[in-house]
């Protein structure tokens, strides 16, 4: 009896333990990486990658369009891969644990691959995975893929979830990364309409998947807008972008910045920071 109730103590320790993790990371999206000299874009992700090292963080989230390649043609390969690379050498060289998120201008069309996938695979890893840190699952989606011409999960990436959320302990804290949002008032507020055009098309099904499981964090790009949805007790954060307007300057009011994120235990607060970037070095 006496074993009995040390494995049971151990196990029931271990469930604690899991929600125990404090810890901050730094989400980063649109970055919009381009070889456009004048928008010194690299000179500002390494700003922004100081900005956040300085706060003592446990790792870099990306939340997409890392790079701008979806326009470039079959011939414009090796200027899509030196783009890509020139990326990877600068998140390396920056001493930082980094995560990826695909976002929709990852995509390059004339590479081996799924939906534009296969470049940005080769570089950068796996478009969607999931991973462990201190207590918390995170789970990255590539949201970017197309069903019916919109964007969305497809089955397979679908059945992969499935796969990761049965393995989940349901009293697990999970943070879902998404470039294209599950929930966004993006045309509502600037253009007074409501378009499903760019949130993914399957949002809710996925949204689903999750009743049961304790998904505390849902964080969003693809739209440059900082703006605070909270639905059914998850918090969702569409979280500017480093870029803001394409390096031209704040958009609509949400300034070149990145979400900080502090965990304790199965809490968290956050804060939009502002790296004080400046356009054309002014």
């Amino acid at each position: 009896m006496k074993y009995v109730f040390l494995i049971f103590s151990l196990a029931v320790l271990t469930s604690i333990c899991q929600a125990q993790g404090k810890f901050s990371f730094a989400f980063f999206t649109d970055l919009h990486l381009n070889n456009n000299t004048n928008t010194r874009c690299f000179e500002g992700l390494a700003q922004a990658t100081q900005h956040a090292k300085a706060k003592r963080i446990d790792f870099i989230m990306t939340g997409g369009d890392n790079v701008d390649v979806d326009a470039y043609k079959a011939e414009q390969l090796p200027k899509a891969k030196e783009i890509f690379q020139r990326y990877k050498a600068q998140v390396d060289a920056s001493g930082m644990r980094w995560y990826y998120a695909m976002g929709n201008h990852d995509r390059y069309w004339h590479h081996e691959g799924k939906d534009g996938a296969g470049l940005f695979e080769s570089v950068l890893g796996k478009s969607y995975y999931s991973f462990a840190h201190k207590g918390w699952r995170f789970i990255v989606l590539n949201s970017t893929q197309i069903c019916d011409g919109k964007y969305c999960i497809d089955d397979v990436q679908k059945s992969w979830l499935s796969e990761v959320l049965a393995q989940t302990p349901k009293d697990q804290p999970i943070v879902v990364v998404s470039h294209v949002p599950f929930l966004s008032l993006y045309y509502p507020v600037l253009e007074g309409y409501y378009t499903d055009a760019d949130t993914f098309a399957n949002q809710k099904s996925i949204f689903d998947m999750f009743g049961g499981h304790n998904l505390k964090l849902v964080l969003q790009g693809h739209q440059h807008l900082y703006e605070e949805i909270k639905v059914k007790g998850v918090q969702f954060i569409t979280a500017g972008a480093i870029s803001a307007n394409w390096w031209g300057g704040v958009f609509h009011g949400t300034q070149e910045g990145y979400l900080k994120v502090n965990v304790n235990g199965d809490a968290f607060t956050w804060d939009y920071l502002d790296y004080d970037w400046k356009v054309n070095g002014k």
